[in-house]
């Protein structure tokens, strides 16, 4: 599965043709890639909320959460980033036919999980919380998976560029929805008790 995480920030192109030629039941053992991927930005930010903190304007004094909250916090984000992928990936599979693609469940996930790659290895930065440099690590991710996903909606779908476009913008809508019912699901989370505890 490594090779796929290091080939979409390299040679993109030459790897989504590797993944669309892969059998039928290769995809559903891919599955598990972006459960695996989502492990790396879940540890970082437990222990750059809960050892290492961040600072909030002229204060000298680190914020740090506290290790029983940064764990808590950290196993939702974990699962909030597999339900976005499992609900991007679903709608993949949902609208494919609609674009003239042949696709599955499993195969919907695994394109889903391999665009987010960049996000989740950008998310390695938690590991040392500095606002600025999240926000840049993050915009640059962000712009990376977008592209990876226009690139090889078409390719694994094996549909023309034009259609591939208009199908990708529209995963591009649905994943914007997504992110307002995570949001959303984040403040009923806080108001029922995940909200975040901070040391002293």
């Amino acid at each position: 599965m490594i090779q796929h995480t290091f080939g979409l920030l390299v040679k993109p192109s030459e790897q989504w043709r590797t993944v669309a030629n892969l059998p039928g039941p290769s995809f559903n053992t891919l599955v598990l890639y972006p459960c695996i991927m989502a492990i790396l930005p879940a540890v970082a930010w437990y222990y750059g909320t809960s050892q290492v903190g961040w600072t909030v304007g002229s204060s000298g004094q680190p914020v740090k959460l506290t290790p029983e909250s940064a764990r808590q916090l950290s196993i939702l984000f974990y699962l909030g980033m597999l339900a976005c992928v499992a609900g991007i990936g679903y709608f993949i599979h949902w609208m494919a036919h609609t674009y003239g693609a042949e696709s599955s469940t499993a195969k919907g996930i695994v394109v889903a999980g391999l665009t987010a790659t960049p996000m989740f290895i950008a998310g390695l930065v938690g590991f040392y919380p500095l606002l600025w440099l999240d926000l840049l690590v993050g915009v640059a991710a962000v712009s990376w998976s977008v592209y990876l996903l226009y690139l090889g909606i078409p390719i694994i779908m094996n549909i023309p560029e034009e259609r591939g476009f208009l199908f990708s913008s529209a995963v591009i809508a649905i994943s914007l929805v997504i992110l307002i019912c995570l949001m959303v699901g984040s403040v009923f989370l806080w108001d029922l008790g995940a909200a975040p505890a901070f040391t002293d």
